[in-house]
């Protein structure tokens, strides 16, 4: 186990990571210690344990969002994808670089929700 130390509000933490996770690591310190200053500037000096929670349920919030937003675009790429395989005199077909656009930007929410989670995304055929 590799060991790396992070701060945090000012506030170092060592922990440990797998082997060659120290940058990864360091940088998802990085994001929270950005939403910790961010709520202790909104709410001010409100204690460490709240403002930990606080900067936690905001993380889910904002990755629950992107979720939600995935699967909305997931499912309009699919019914995209859909009309686009029905002969059609071409209004019913899915523009292709619509198609490409949604397809990226579902594969980059899906990689920062992994990211957040810390759970591999999908790989869609």
């Amino acid at each position: 186990m590799a060991q790396v130390t992070v701060t945090i509000d000012d506030k170092a933490y060592r922990m440990a990571c797998e082997e060659g996770q120290q940058d990864h690591l360091a940088y998802l310190a990085g994001e929270l210690d950005r939403y910790v200053r961010y709520l202790k500037g909104e709410f001010g000096e409100i204690g460490d344990l709240r403002l930990t929670v606080m900067a936690g349920i905001t993380v889910i919030d904002e990755m629950t969002e992107i979720k939600r937003r995935m699967a909305s675009l997931e499912s309009e790429l699919e019914t995209l994808r859909g009309r686009g395989d029905t002969p059609h005199d071409g209004a019913g077909r899915a523009d292709p670089q619509l198609v490409e656009a949604l397809s990226e930007l579902s594969g980059q929410i899906e990689g920062i929700t992994s990211k957040l989670t810390g759970v591999p995304a999908q790989t869609q055929p």
